[in-house]
């Protein structure tokens, strides 16, 4: 489903139709681009997508759907910058009605008896993918059907991922449980039949939405669980670095083989245990990271802590690239490909961001 050679994410972008896109991503078999986890990977970069996209003709009127949802990414990203480790927190106000801090083990085992959502978890266990919309349903059920605070099911979610991004995972469950958004997000049977093409009956969702929002919590949703999520790393090798030479250091976030591919440097991509304590991902999505960094020509891959990976190298010789996760770094600070340069800082909602990016679309046609 998601190859990791460079070519083929190329081919991936050129093969994108944004018009279908824009008429048909809602559905869980329509024309979504799947370049997700590459561009969480920051294999490929928003600006990069759309420029390419661009340069085919069409006009920002006719694909402004895909170049929203491009858009999005760069927004959450805008916000994590802004906020740091506040998105672990309800960011806008306090998450109404949620009563405990586990999941419902029925969505563990994918077991909700609603097919839609059980097929959905299965993908996500068996590839690393879930469609943005049916991460919608299991973050409403979750949240505001189950009352579970958000926190802990993002986490569950974004360990299994192979787009896992933190900021892009974490306010979205926030945004449909209602702690960045205005109201939460819910999504009855009717809604979730039409969109993934099934006919489910009397489950817990098959109501209306005034039911849905004074709904107890279904017997199907009672039993809660804490998920036990940890990463393995593999053993580190020994590094061979050339001290004459810069060393530019990849991330988590960072695996771009065209970044100054052209200067000679060592090249590392650095796993730090103490990351993934605090983000951990499944054995999946390390192999994942590992096969899309192998796209660096002579990478060399570092597992320990920045400090005592590079301690005796000098900080004039040090590269990365920015990110809210590596503050930490020493270094010579590279910028990240935003798709809206001069659209920087925090905004508290993406259409105040969105409003200012649009005045910037046609610097996207530029070389």
């Amino acid at each position: 489903m998601f190859p990791t050679q460079y070519h083929e994410i190329l081919k991936r972008i050129d093969e994108i139709d944004p018009i279908d896109y824009g008429k048909t991503r809602n559905y869980i078999g329509g024309a979504v681009s799947r370049l997700s986890p590459y561009i969480s990977r920051g294999v490929i970069s928003t600006k990069q997508v759309a420029k390419h996209v661009l340069k085919k003709g069409y006009q920002f009127e006719e694909i402004e759907s895909f170049l929203r949802e491009l858009a999005w990414r760069d927004y959450f990203q805008q916000v994590w910058l802004a906020k740091g480790d506040a998105l672990h927190t309800d960011l806008k106000q306090t998450q109404a009605n949620a009563i405990h801090n586990k999941i419902p083990s029925s969505i563990l085992l994918g077991q909700t008896g609603i097919t839609a959502i059980d097929k959905g978890i299965a993908q996500l266990y068996e590839t690393g993918y879930m469609h943005n919309h049916m991460r919608m349903y299991v973050a409403s059920i979750a949240c505001n059907i189950a009352k579970s605070h958000w926190l802990v099911p993002a986490k569950w979610m974004y360990y299994y991922l192979l787009d896992a991004d933190w900021a892009s995972n974490a306010l979205s469950w926030q945004w449909v449980a209602g702690s960045f958004s205005s109201k939460k997000y819910y999504a009855n049977q009717e809604n979730i039949n039409k969109y993934c093409d099934t006919g489910d009956q009397n489950t817990f969702l098959d109501t209306s939405y005034e039911n849905l929002v004074e709904l107890h919590i279904p017997k199907e949703l009672s039993q809660t669980a804490n998920p036990e999520l940890k990463t393995t790393l593999p053993k580190s090798p020994k590094l061979s670095i050339n001290k004459e030479l810069p060393t530019y250091i990849y991330t988590f976030y960072n695996l771009d083989p065209e970044w100054d591919k052209e200067i000679a440097a060592n090249r590392i991509v650095l796993l730090e245990p103490s990351f993934f304590e605090k983000y951990p991902v499944s054995e999946k999505t390390i192999e994942f990271v590992l096969n899309l960094s192998r796209n660096i020509p002579e990478i060399q891959v570092a597992i320990g802590e920045f400090e005592a990976v590079f301690c005796d190298i000098a900080e004039n010789k040090l590269h990365f690239k920015e990110h809210p996760c590596f503050t930490h770094f020493k270094g010579q600070q590279h910028p990240r490909d935003w798709m809206f340069e001069k659209v920087q800082g925090y905004f508290p909602s993406f259409f105040q961001y969105w409003k200012k990016a649009e005045r910037h679309l046609v610097d996207l046609t530029n070389d």
